[in-house]
């Protein structure tokens, strides 16, 4: 699987640019990687786990990057009282975005990561990469600049996790 035969947008950051925008343009890119790895699969492939006893999915790292965008830019940034449970995950299931996922609606899921990540852009728009969230993780505060390089980092990791699995369902692979 290419871009080209993908139907979503993928844009390459810019090779000059402010940081702000740079960063940016790296979180979108690594967003749409992980959209065109589960592109045109059935829900039961997206459910297919990697290898035993791994319970890693397509679908569970969908779950787990909308857990990921909702906590960082809704929890931290923004400083919402999201309760003290996740989306996909809770006390009892601390691995629900992953290990709770034959049950799962891939549509819904992948509507929810959406809605985050749409949420996200709009959040950042206007902020100095200076700004400090305005919930704290582990008693720190944390800046956008460190979120945005941290999401980077956490959708470049799963896009390699993505990137296998993709390739053992289908043979498809690409960037």
């Amino acid at each position: 699987m290419t871009n080209e035969d993908s139907t979503i947008t993928r844009t390459s950051p810019p090779f000059a640019s402010d940081e702000a925008t740079m960063l940016g343009a790296w979180l979108d890119f690594h967003r749409a990687t992980l959209a065109i790895k589960v592109e045109g699969l059935t829900p039961d492939q997206l459910r297919e786990r990697s290898c035993p006893p791994s319970s890693l999915s397509l679908l569970g790292l969908v779950r787990h990057m909308a857990e990921v965008e909702r906590h960082w830019f809704r929890r931290v940034l923004a400083g919402q009282d999201l309760g003290p449970a996740g989306r996909y995950w809770s006390e009892k299931h601390p691995d629900g975005d992953f290990d709770l996922v034959d049950d799962a609606d891939p549509v819904a899921d992948t509507a929810a990561w959406e809605e985050d990540v749409a949420f996200a852009r709009t959040a950042v728009q206007g902020l100095s990469l200076d700004t400090v969230g305005k919930g704290k993780w582990r008693n720190n505060e944390v800046t956008l600049r460190w979120i945005l390089v941290h999401m980077i980092e956490e959708y470049a990791r799963h896009n390699g996790h993505a990137d296998l699995l993709r390739e053992r369902i289908d043979g498809a692979t690409g960037e």
